[in-house]
């Protein structure tokens, strides 16, 4: 590839510069650095790679194994130092029984130390099960007994299933330890953090973590309008969920607005007062946001689908993967028929105790003709598409500051007050 992108996490830019130019020297090819990625950095930025028209992108550092539509991608995940002996010890402190079934999981910075770790506790745990590593989709369906998630492929042996199974997880506390806790929701799990040398039974309380986002279903069944954020643009089949999405809110009776803020904060979201709930399509570790601090709660789109689709009931199984959801996928459930209002059956909420429609409505069959959606913007001849959603954004009194650029006078910095708001230093000599 004459053309490569390179893009490091935060905390490995310092040596970016370096390896850039020892890449160049060596392959010949150029060398693209991507600084600031557009979403997270565990996922692939190819938006910003095809903006320097890359052909290939070398990912360093975390990674949430996501395909990727377009580019070829290579992880170099790095080799966190991990002590397999102190690890395999507190194994045998948690498992003293040597029959146990457990699946080992590990975060993708320690994969380079599971071999020699299956090595000391296969001989002696013979129903031990050590996941493996899968950048992108492999080839062919599941066989009886896989389990494809989150980027690792493991296959399970017992009759009762994964269930059966114990989880043991390498790595630091964080978003992809309770991803696979909601998840695998049914096994116990344990950990060991090579950080601090320590094993441990993970206290998380799943069922509260679940009745929380249940209730984030309940505060998605009464909203009226929703804001599709695009926390994603490299995950392959996410413009085929934002469709899909678009269509379930259309027939569920609710106006949705989709929009792409780069990383979500609260102060991104707290400019869109009318949108009532957010729904967030980003990869399997980033979609569970926590947005206890935000002005509107943020749901994942399976739990979009729990809040509108008439058809899908929850089994205990939680889903952080949007691309399961679609058609074709292993947790797809079709829209059930549109129920006419005076057959629709009455719901009233669990929140605000008022009565609201949870039926499904007919899909539009009525749209405008192509010609009378574009119009002429300016004196420049430039066209616009015309969109309700931005129509009514744009009647708002309220449309953020004014750059006013080239208006302004340019002046010299001075020094401004000093103190807080309740005293300055400077008040006493003014007055």
């Amino acid at each position: 590839f004459p053309q490569v992108a390179l893009q490091f996490p935060d905390e490995l830019l310092a040596d970016a510069v370096e390896v850039a130019a020892r890449m160049e020297a060596a392959s010949g090819a150029e060398m693209y650095v991507l600084g600031d990625t557009t979403y997270g950095s565990c996922c692939v930025d190819e938006v910003a790679a095809e903006h320097v028209g890359a052909e290939a992108v070398l990912h360093y550092g975390p990674a949430c194994l996501s395909p990727c539509r377009k580019l070829p991608v290579l992880h170099i995940f790095g080799q966190q130092p991990l002590d397999v002996g102190h690890c395999a010890e507190a194994f045998r402190e948690l498992y003293p029984e040597r029959q146990s079934r457990v699946v080992v999981l590990s975060d993708v910075v320690y994969a380079h130390a599971m071999g020699e770790l299956e090595q000391q506790l296969c001989p002696e745990y013979p129903n031990i099960i050590f996941s493996r590593l899968v950048c992108g989709d492999l080839p062919g369906p599941a066989v009886p007994g896989e389990e494809r998630k989150f980027g690792r492929q493991f296959l399970v042996e017992a009759a009762g299933g994964l269930q059966d199974y114990a989880m043991f997880y390498v790595g630091a506390e964080g978003l992809a330890l309770t991803s696979f806790m909601l998840t695998w929701n049914r096994c116990p799990f344990s950990s060991f953090n090579p950080v601090t040398g320590c094993g441990r039974r993970e206290t998380l309380n799943v069922n509260r973590a679940l009745m929380r986002r249940l209730y984030l279903v309940e505060r998605a069944r009464d909203a009226g309008v929703v804001g599709i954020l695009v926390g994603t643009l490299g995950v392959a089949g996410y413009l085929t969920v934002l469709q899909h999405l678009r269509q379930l809110l259309c027939r569920a009776g609710k106006r949705s607005y989709t929009l792409a803020v780069g990383k979500p904060n609260p102060a991104k979201l707290a400019n869109f007062l009318e949108v009532d709930i957010f729904v967030l399509v980003a990869c399997a570790q980033n979609s569970l946001l926590d947005s206890s601090d935000f002005y509107r709660p943020v749901v994942t789109p399976y739990e979009l689908e729990l809040a509108c689709n008439p058809a899908r009931e929850w089994t205990g199984n939680y889903l952080t993967d949007f691309r399961d959801l679609l058609p074709g996928a292993c947790a797809h459930v079709e829209l059930p028929p549109a129920v006419p209002t005076v057959e629709a059956v009455p719901d009233v909420s669990l929140i605000t105790g008022k009565m609201r429609a949870t039926h499904l409505c007919d899909p539009p069959t009525s749209q405008l003709p192509p010609s009378t959606t574009l119009a002429c913007r300016d004196q420049t001849r430039a066209l616009a598409e015309i969109s309700p959603a931005a129509s009514f954004l744009e009647s708002r009194s309220w449309r953020g500051l004014d750059q006013q650029l080239g208006q302004t006078p340019v002046s010299k910095a001075v020094q401004g007050r000093r103190g807080i708001a309740i005293a300055y230093e400077d008040e006493g000599c003014e007055q």
